[in-house]
């Protein structure tokens, strides 16, 4: 059985891709559709979860031009600069070569992988102006000198 993802009624297809680290991206491939359904454009965006059709005509990361690969022999460079520290990748296909809808059978991604290091949360109070009450000190250690330091 192959499984493939298709475009429900137009050519454009988005993929909102989390991961579960840093990654460091270096190149993609794509296995795309047959008699024109293959994606011809490829824009990517970095750290931007819960992306939407509507927020694709954003300047995106990267763009490529694609050709038809049908055995996922075709590597898409990417700029490692501006896909380090990635956490989260958008995929958007905007077109494809001449059909109605939009296939891609195999995504793969090439790059470094680094463990994220997730800050827990702190719960601290600041005080904008002290509050003398709150800092109480023994008198016996408290000790006073003058400008001389005696």
């Amino acid at each position: 059985m192959v499984q493939v993802v298709e475009s429900d009624c137009d050519e454009d297809l988005l993929f909102n891709i989390p991961f579960t680290g840093n990654i460091k991206l270096k190149g993609i491939i794509v296995i795309g559709g047959e008699d024109g359904t293959h994606p011809s454009l490829m824009k990517l965006y970095k750290n931007r979860p819960h992306m939407t059709f509507d927020d694709a005509a954003i300047t995106p990361e990267q763009e490529f031009e694609m050709q038809p690969d049908y055995e996922g022999v075709l590597e898409y460079a990417t700029k490692p600069v501006k896909f380090s520290s990635t956490t989260h990748l958008t995929v958007y296909f905007p077109r494809n070569f001449g059909a109605k809808t939009t296939k891609v059978y195999y995504m793969g991604f090439r790059g470094e992988f680094t463990k994220a290091h997730r800050h827990e949360v702190t719960i601290c109070s600041y005080e904008s102006r002290a509050n003398p009450a709150d800092h109480k000190v023994d008198s016996a250690k408290q000790l006073n000198y003058d400008i001389n330091g005696q």
